[in-house]
């Protein structure tokens, strides 16, 4: 498995940039008088442990450790609020008076720069964690000390941690709109953007989805506001240039080139696959997550998120194709929807490959394609076997489930399958697995019925109805029964169990939370 680190946000200690000899010499001048306060400024915001950044519950990454001497976040504020901190601001990157359009110093990535950083921002969030308190911090670690002393006081602080983001205008009616990574804004409760020409500014999430890790902010009531011009990534070539700008490490507005290294790159993390990815060699670091991926005309093709954990050069950044898709999705409903092809399958184990005459035990084997799905309408049948998505190979139905949760309804794909020993293609769009499919198959393949929990401020859904000889039945559930988790997703209501069936809907066995008399079990329920 490859190890690919989410770029976390950084750190903001941010020189401001110089520009001549001269200017280097008077910003020398100016860094000794204000080199105490910047010092205090690092000491206030350097970087939380990894453990403790709010990762998509999707790829619990391992989080890469920022350089000494920064160590622990500190306690700023014990109440939640605006996230907006002081933010060294950078030298306008405008061309300097003096020189001619046609110098040779005018390159095509300066002017790229000139015209787009002004579109990207910085972001600051904070979020409110409750800590136990510590009586003996330099004898024992926190969790030592909460096994030791249950009955300890909590503490609640409010850590904050930086993360870039690019200003769009995605349809001409939407201003003021930052396109991001989620995992930059995971657990926020105030998030503000600062621009290149200093203004701080609070933003509102507008959606997020941890599964394509993009999320969508707003500045309200912002007047004047730049915005990057979207390309397409379809026409991208390797080889091409490219140029980053973000916050990497909190040093604001950095810009770093590189090449196209390659293409429709797929990418294997701890709890999942990110697919249809761009490699490309241009420096990138924690700090730039959601920061632009420009080509040489200045265009949004990408934006930056991962980068491989072993190696230098090595990054990968999001298609803007694919972003405009998963943000059409969380402005027109706040949320992507699961989408589904409508079958039905199984793992293939040595056996079953020997039969249907398979070199090896790889695929998902079909055992039922439902009816008015697009499986249907394209064509495929029970006894074919998955092999490949758009080129992704299947594995097995984990992976065909964690392929399916990097597309959209939206978008059309390719399934290539073997069938009676010949290989085919056959394309089909998925089709939203709306809330009424998710419940309805529950039903079917876990035998219980669920609806809104009595106490919905407490979350979970409430079993009404548990089906006879069914999984459910079997392992002893009951009407009154609330589920509160489904594997890794929590259950807040009826919608989320959905969608929590949708991500285990062929699995063999799922583990649940199940609260029954004000106690909570976890119970293994196998299919």
């Amino acid at each position: 498995m490859m190890f690919i680190h989410r770029l976390l946000p950084g750190h903001d200690m941010s020189p401001r940039r110089t520009g001549c000899v001269s200017r280097a010499v008077r910003g020398a001048a100016r860094a000794a008088r204000t080199a105490l306060p910047l010092l205090a400024i690092a000491a206030a915001f350097v970087a939380l442990p990894a453990a403790q950044h709010p990762l998509s519950p999707r790829t619990a990454l391992a989080a890469e450790s920022p350089p000494a001497p920064l160590l622990a976040d500190q306690p700023v504020s014990s109440q939640p609020g605006r996230a907006a901190i002081t933010v060294p601001t950078p030298r306008s990157p405008a061309l300097p008076h003096g020189i001619p359009d046609n110098s040779p110093r005018l390159t095509p990535v300066v002017r790229a720069v000139s015209a787009v950083a002004p579109a990207v921002v910085n972001i600051t969030t904070a979020r409110v964690v409750e800590r136990n308190f510590n009586p003996f911090p330099g004898l024992m670690d926190d969790e030592a000390a909460r096994e030791m002393f249950p009955s300890l006081p909590t503490q609640r602080q409010t850590r904050r941690s930086l993360g870039s983001g690019v200003i769009i205008n995605p349809d001409g009616g939407h201003p003021g709109i930052v396109l991001t990574n989620a995992h930059v804004i995971a657990g926020a409760t105030g998030i503000a953007v600062h621009l290149l020409d200093g203004r701080s500014l609070d933003a509102e999430l507008l959606g997020s989805d941890t599964d394509f890790d993009i999320a969508v902010l707003r500045v309200p009531g912002a007047q004047n506001l730049p915005a990057i011009k979207m390309a397409t990534s379809s026409d991208l070539m390797p080889g091409e240039t490219v140029i980053a700008i973000g916050n990497p490490f909190g040093f604001a507005h950095t810009v770093t080139t590189g090449v196209v290294s390659a293409l429709g790159r797929s990418i294997k993390v701890e709890q999942g696959m990110i697919t249809d990815l761009i490699q490309t060699d241009a420096a990138i670091n924690p700090g730039n997550s959601g920061g632009p991926l420009l080509n040489i005309m200045g265009e949004l093709i990408g934006i930056n998120t991962a980068v491989y954990a072993k190696g230098e050069g090595i990054g990968f950044a999001i298609p803007v194709d694919k972003a405009r898709r998963v943000v059409e999705e969380l402005l027109g409903r706040g949320r992507v929807d699961p989408v589904w092809l409508g079958v039905l399958g199984q793992d293939i184990d040595q056996r079953t490959a020997a039969w249907l005459g398979l070199k090896r035990a790889s695929g998902m084997l079909v055992t039922e394609v439902l009816q008015d799905t697009p499986a249907a309408k394209a064509g495929l049948r029970p006894g074919d076997v998955l092999v490949s998505i758009n080129g992704n190979p299947v594995e097995d139905k984990d992976a065909y489930i964690m392929l399916l949760r990097n597309y959209t309804h939206r978008d059309t794909l390719e399934v290539g399958l073997l069938r009676e020993g010949k290989t085919a293609t056959l394309r089909m769009t998925p089709a939203v697995f709306t809330q009424d499919m998710a419940e309805r198959l529950a039903e079917r393949r876990w035998g219980l019925r669920v609806q809104e929990a009595q106490d919905q401020r407490a979350g979970g859904v409430r079993i009404n109805a548990v089906l006879p000889n069914s999984p459910a039945a079997r392992l002893g559930l009951a009407p009154g029964d609330v589920v509160r988790q489904v594997g890794s997703v929590r259950v807040g209501n009826p919608r989320d169990f959905a969608q929590a069936f949708a991500r285990y809907r062929l699995a063999g066995k799922v583990t649940l939370l199940i609260q029954r008399g004000g106690k909570g079990y976890y119970v293994s329920l196998a299919v």
